[in-house]
């Protein structure tokens, strides 16, 4: 079985590989730092006449959970983390309310 970190890494990588197709001007970018468990898919570049970047998805590695810290897409991301090995119990919705995610069959931290 892959480890968490893996799983992440290779979604993002995915979903870089999926966005850059749709050549819109934009590039996805995944940016990974092993040593603070810190992982993201961004987005940067001219789309018309306007410079954009941004974070995609976000995740960080705490206390063996990974932890979504964004999402600004539609994409259930943590679902399909669990549906690639990391049970939800593993799943923190960081951008979530704190008090709200006991309610969301995920970790609450």
């Amino acid at each position: 079985m892959k480890n968490y970190e893996d799983i992440v890494i290779q979604t993002l990588e995915e979903y870089a590989e999926m966005f850059n197709q749709q050549r819109d001007g934009l590039e996805a970018t995944v940016i990974i730092d092993r040593e603070g468990k810190h992982y993201q898919l961004l987005n940067s570049g001219w789309r018309k006449d306007e410079y954009q970047f941004y974070v995609i998805f976000h995740f960080d590695i705490k206390d063996g959970k990974v932890w979504l810290q964004e999402n600004r897409t539609d994409v259930l991301i943590a679902q399909e983390l669990s549906d690639k090995g990391i049970p939800k119990k593993d799943i923190v919705l960081g951008l979530q309310f704190p008090e709200l995610r006991a309610d969301t069959g995920y970790a609450v931290a």
